[in-house]
């Protein structure tokens, strides 16, 4: 039987030396490659193919939760499982919604990283014990946000709304668009208090809604 091939995203070199220490230890588990950043998954996968994504939700560039989308798009045989070292709700719900496969936190033991991979790759999901109890005692989702509130938005903010979901950072925006970082700052404030939504999570999930989320 040929191992399960797995690439490893996370913008720390010891997160992703302690995790290829943890799955090196597995017969059959092999780590095809590391990635830095969200962007660099992508690019990654698309080389090597893996069974399986080991995703951070919190990186430079381009966040897990953007990288998990194109990967859906992009390679929809790859499992992807969505690593972080907190369990918000939202994060959860998020990766949920655009088609992950687990999530599993940074504190979980060797043994439990390894059963989450097997699990998704044998086509099940895998959520960590504490994720299922945060899960659980978490609100109800609110109703999505209407399309109507995008016409509350200037073409500037939704330019900064679109660079936001697919997981730039504020530099990254302001060099895209010719304009300042402090430019950026401003109108991400803006927007935010239009749509009542302060966190990357949910601007991101609004984008998709709304269908400014994805590549350009």
């Amino acid at each position: 039987m040929s191992a399960i091939r797995v690439l490893v995203a996370d913008d720390h070199a010891l997160v992703r030396e302690g995790i290829r220490y943890v799955l090196d230890a597995e017969p059959g588990i092999d780590v095809v490659a590391e990635a830095r950043n969200g962007a660099e998954a992508v690019e990654l996968a698309l080389l090597h193919n893996p069974d399986v994504v080991v995703l951070d939700i919190t990186m430079p560039e381009e966040t897990g939760l953007s990288a998990a989308a194109r990967l859906r798009d992009l390679l929809p045989g790859t499992r992807v499982l969505l690593l972080s070292m907190h369990d918000q709700a939202e994060y959860v719900r998020e990766g949920m919604r655009i088609g992950t496969h687990g999530f599993i936190l940074k504190d979980s033991a060797g043994e439990e990283l390894r059963a989450a991979i097997r699990a998704v790759y044998a086509g099940g999901t895998f959520f960590s014990p504490a994720v299922v109890k945060r899960m659980s005692t978490a609100a109800p989702v609110p109703p999505p946000p209407a399309p109507s509130l995008l016409e509350l938005l200037t073409p500037r903010e939704r330019d900064v709304l679109h660079g936001v979901a697919r997981g730039f950072t504020n530099k990254a925006i302001a060099a895209e668009l010719g304009i300042s970082r402090r430019t950026v700052e401003a109108h991400r404030e803006s927007l935010m208090r239009k749509v009542d939504i302060h966190s990357v999570a949910g601007l991101t999930r609004f984008a998709l809604e709304v269908g400014l989320g994805g590549a350009s």
